[in-house]
């Protein structure tokens, strides 16, 4: 069994070892190149990870490369830790300590206790992984904040006369945060609409790097807009408030799941403070008046 984790250990290593280099290289040669990165969503061939990254916001070339070699690294972790533990005896101390509680509940954490080294290595294995969907959960929540004030930009500026590429142009200029999700991806549209590409394509562009259902939405009404010739600024006002109802309705749902989410909480950790201070006096005098009839006796 040692032998066995000594050699997972050194085909870990090596992996990280040979993914590193291969991200090296490639920045190496993305440097060299200078060519501007499209991404992988433009190219088809490139795989599901370096997409799913690429929403995630991880978009630098070597970025599964990266994740791969983050991936081996904690795995390697998770099963040096794992041995060391099983060196020194405490699964075996932890084992023989569970054991002594009675009945199917010691067996069931003996069980438990002995799958420790298993359960970390997952726990570090996924590790990389929990990160990447954090990180895609936030630039969402980020993304899903920032559009309904966008809209309602986009619309007066249209209302004002200007077109939809220029109204664009004028609230990424007048964003200075660019680390914001949204304002990044307008700003790579207008490098897209810069190096050639279609109004309608690059909207499905964006629709694509961000893959999130509101804008969704908003590229699929514009594109409508524009193919029936309906009033760009009326559209833009109308996906606002939509955009806005949708997210009160959410509101008002998390806000009635709140009583049910709640419910363990009060079982588990204000019931026992009540029962304790409301039954604990009577139990002490319970407890006083049966040790004073035992020393009658």
């Amino acid at each position: 069994m040692e032998i066995l984790l000594l050699v997972l250990l050194l085909i870990a290593a090596s992996m990280s070892i040979r993914f590193l280099a291969r991200a090296a290289a490639i920045r190496r040669a993305a440097e060299l190149v200078a060519v501007p990165d499209t991404g992988p969503l433009a190219d088809e061939t490139q795989g599901r990870i370096a997409r799913w990254l690429y929403r995630a916001g991880y978009r630098t070339p070597t970025a599964a490369a990266r994740f791969l070699a983050a991936t081996a690294g904690t795995s390697a972790l998770g099963l040096l830790f794992g041995y060391i533990l099983g060196r020194l005896g405490m699964i075996a101390a932890m084992v023989d300590a569970l054991a002594q509680i009675p009945g199917a509940a010691g067996e069931t954490l003996c069980y438990v206790a002995e799958a420790a080294p298993y359960i970390l290595f997952v726990i570090f294995a996924m590790a990389p992984v929990l990160v990447v969907r954090a990180a895609r959960r936030t630039r969402v929540e980020a993304i899903e904040q920032d559009l309904p004030p966008a809209l309602e930009l986009l619309s007066t500026l249209a209302e004002a006369g200007l077109a939809l590429d220029s109204a664009i142009a004028r609230i990424t200029e007048a964003r200075t945060a660019a680390i914001r999700p949204l304002n990044e991806e307008f700003s790579i549209y207008q490098r897209d609409l810069l190096g050639g590409i279609n109004r309608f394509q690059a909207l499905r562009m964006l629709a694509r790097r961000v893959e999130v259902t509101s804008v969704s939405i908003f590229v699929s009404a514009l594109i409508q807009a524009e193919q029936v010739g309906a009033s760009l600024a009326e559209t833009l006002r109308t996906q606002a408030d939509d955009l806005r109802d949708r997210r009160k309705l959410q509101a008002l749902v998390l806000a009635q799941a709140l009583p049910v989410k709640l419910t363990f909480p009060l079982i588990a950790c204000f019931l026992p403070g009540i029962f304790f201070v409301v039954l604990g006096p009577v139990l002490n005098q319970l407890v006083d008046v049966v040790d004073a009839v035992i020393q009658r006796r």
